[in-house]
């Protein structure tokens, strides 16, 4: 299982337990419910028989009570062991928490997912990158690295979607970056305004004093559904820097086409970016437009902007957390002695 399918799994894990109040310590512990199949195997293998010469010997009057319920101590069993399942991922809750200042700005990074960021240039050495999976990896590390700072991804093609609300949770927000994806085919495009002005309203209530957009984007806007002038005046108003990025090699970049046929074939993709309207962005918001044309320059912009100005910010962060597994652990134990009590007596069966 690769790294990008783990964390969809462990995000449905936690998810599944959210839904009922409380977070996994350990989430893939959850899978030891597997051990539900090999108990019930081991538990209805011992079932009793015994061998009559003829059907004749057998009593007449057919199912009785016993017979009927004959299964309940292995259904108490394979409920033994899923609870000693959900203890082992140790479910908590937080239950005191604190308010916290942190010295840091509020992020919106803005990342154009359209088709043409297939593109191959910003590989590193050593490993085939497209433009998206370069990006991804950049912006990972930037966040790591500013631990104090709420950061937040909007996503934008032909339409513009909030990935992750701006969140001093770090974690959580880098899972978000690492599913992105390729717009769909229906949806591709390149909407500038519609990326630019998602940050802005992600970053309007938000309260901090320092607010700032990274857009990076490696085409033409060519959707024009919301105005770019419109979402710049937006950001302005609100005292928004916005930070832009063009991404892509000068003339042309190499982008692999699948042929169809399990294979696939490098090809020389046009680059055209409008750095005019990126400089215009950047300019009237009081931020700066950079250039990557390749991975080097890209990591060294993200270094740059790592480098902003630093504000205050109130988080909540828990300090005590009340423990679940106890409880589990117990009644895995309760339904193990009412499996044997009944195997015992009510539903004794026979060697």
């Amino acid at each position: 299982m690769d790294t990008n399918n783990r964390d969809v799994v462990e995000t449905v894990i936690r998810w599944v337990f959210a839904r009922f109040h409380v977070e996994p310590t350990h989430p893939w512990f959850v899978f030891a419910v597997l051990l539900v199949i090999p108990a019930l195997w081991w538990a209805r293998r011992s079932s009793g028989r015994v061998v009559f010469s003829s059907l004749r010997a057998l009593p007449a009057g057919g199912q009785t009570w016993r017979t009927r319920f004959e299964w309940l101590p292995d259904a108490l069993i394979c409920l033994a062991v899923a609870s000693l399942a959900i203890a082992l991922t140790g479910p908590r809750a937080g239950d005191k928490s604190s308010r916290i200042r942190r010295d840091g700005i509020a992020i919106v990074m803005a990342i154009d997912v359209s088709g043409s960021m297939r593109a191959l240039d910003l590989s590193e050495k050593t490993q085939e990158l497209t433009r998206l999976d370069a990006v991804k990896k950049v912006f990972e590390q930037f966040v790591l690295g500013r631990e104090d700072d709420a950061v937040g991804l909007v996503a934008f093609a032909r339409y513009a979607d909030t990935r992750s609300p701006l969140t001093l949770d770090h974690g959580n927000l880098v899972t978000a970056a690492r599913q992105l994806d390729f717009a769909r085919q229906d949806e591709d495009g390149t909407a500038i305004g519609a990326g630019l002005e998602l940050a802005v309203q992600r970053l309007v209530d938000f309260k901090a004093r320092g607010k700032v957009i990274v857009l990076l984007t490696d085409g033409e806007s060519n959707i024009h559904e919301i105005d770019e002038d419109t979402a710049i005046e937006d950001a302005t108003k609100a005292g928004i820097k916005v930070y832009t990025i063009g991404a892509g090699t000068n003339g042309v970049a190499p982008i692999r086409v699948d042929r169809g046929d399990g294979r696939s074939e490098l090809m020389q993709m046009q680059v055209s970016i409008d750095e005019t309207m990126l400089r215009r962005i950047a300019d009237k918001t009081g931020g700066q437009y950079f250039r990557a044309t390749d991975n080097a320059s890209l990591r060294k912009i993200y270094a740059q902007i790592d480098k902003l100005e630093h504000t205050s910010i109130e988080g909540v962060q828990f300090t005590e957390y009340r423990l679940f597994y106890g409880r589990f652990v117990i009644a895995a134990m309760m339904l193990v002695v009412l499996a044997f009590v009944l195997r015992g007596t009510a539903l004794r069966r026979l060697p």
